[in-house]
C-alpha cells in the first residue's frame, strides 16, 4: 500500500493562470508560497520560503481561476506529481515537482464579497470554497503542465 498526498497552506505567489489541454479541459495553475523559521546555529531567527506550484483543472479549476488573486491564502490538498522532459530548443533535460490539486479551501478573504456564493452557504459549499468540488483528471494523459 502506498500514499501519495500533500497538504499545504500559503499564499499564492502571482494570480492563477489557465489554459486548456486538447480536449477541452481547464487546467488552471498558480505557485503558493509556504514559509518557516528556525534558529540557526549562531542563535539568529532565520525565515525560509519554499514555493509550490499546483495545478487544479476542470470546475475547481475555472472557480480558482475566477476568484484567487496573488497573495491570497489557501489550503490545498492534493498528489505530487513529477514532470520530466527534454527541451527541443535548449537539449536540455528539465523537471518540475507538482501538488495535482483535489481540494482547494479559500482562506483569509477580506470580505464576504470576495468569496463566491457569499451570499448563499449551500453555493459557497458548492463553488469549493469550502473544498467539496473534487479536482477532474485530465483525460489528455501527456504531461498536462507541458506546453503544447
Amino acid at each position: 500500500m502506498s500514499l501519495n498526498r500533500a497538504l499545504i497552506i500559503g499564499n499564492l505567489g502571482r494570480d492563477p493562470e489557465i489554459r486548456y489541454t486538447p480536449s477541452g479541459l481547464p487546467v488552471v495553475n498558480f505557485s503558493l508560497a509556504t514559509d518557516e523559521s528556525y534558529v540557526d546555529r549562531a542563535g539568529v531567527r532565520q525565515e525560509r520560503v519554499a514555493w509550490h506550484r499546483i495545478l487544479v483543472s476542470g470546475k475547481l479549476g475555472l472557480i480558482c481561476q475566477e476568484h484567487l488573486k496573488k497573495g491570497r491564502l489557501v489550503f490545498v490538498e492534493g498528489r505530487i506529481r513529477y514532470a520530466d522532459w527534454n527541451d527541443k530548443s535548449d537539449g536540455f533535460k528539465h523537471h518540475r515537482t507538482e501538488i495535482v490539486a483535489a481540494r482547494v479551501q479559500f482562506l483569509g478573504a477580506s470580505h464576504a464579497d470576495d468569496m463566491p456564493g457569499a451570499h448563499d452557504p449551500e453555493d459557497f459549499a458548492a463553488a469549493g470554497t469550502d473544498a467539496s468540488v473534487q479536482a477532474e483528471e485530465p483525460t489528455d494523459r501527456r504531461n498536462p503542465a507541458s506546453k503544447n
